[in-house]
């Protein structure tokens, strides 16, 4: 069984941006979106005008400091590999828990479509959260650039901040 990593959350967040499960990079590093190939961390650095640092005590004060929570939609899962498709016996985070010990969080992005569809399955979208999926920073995900990525996500989410 994988088990996911704690959320990145403080008291000043206000957005949440989900994702499924972390990958085999990801969970080797032990850090959120850490194989390189991952757009998550440039789109963010972006965003705020900001040089993408490697460290990821910077990359995480980047989002505390700035309202944003990261986490995954599941707590556990088997998986061989990385893709969301081969995730078999899934258990989800506890988000009623979740959201009452962080009221503040208004908006919910999904980086994936396949985090918006556990998401839906397990959890339910709530009354006064406004939800939208993102396109996936994923390297595996060629149907956009880096840069319309970018775009997308910046059309979304840079209006909140």
């Amino acid at each position: 069984m994988i088990k996911a990593f704690a959320p990145i959350v403080n008291d000043k967040s206000r957005i949440l941006i989900l994702g499924t499960m972390p990958g085999e990079k990801s969970l080797q590093l032990q850090e959120y979106y850490g194989n390189r190939g991952n757009r998550f961390w440039p789109i963010l650095f972006s965003i705020f005008g900001r040089e993408l640092s490697q460290d990821y005590n910077e990359k995480v004060k980047l989002l505390t400091d700035n309202g944003i929570a990261v986490w995954d939609v599941l707590a556990y899962c088997h998986r061989e590999g990385s893709l969301d498709s081969n995730i078999k016996n899934e258990v989800a985070n506890d988000f009623e828990s979740f959201y009452k010990q962080y009221p503040g969080i208004t908006h919910v992005f999904f980086s994936s479509k396949n985090a918006a569809a556990y998401y839906d399955k397990y959890v339910g979208r709530r009354e006064g959260i406004v939800y939208n999926t993102l396109p996936s920073p994923s390297g595996a995900n060629a149907t956009m650039t880096p840069a319309q990525k970018l775009q997308a996500w910046q059309e979304m989410i840079a209006s909140l901040l």
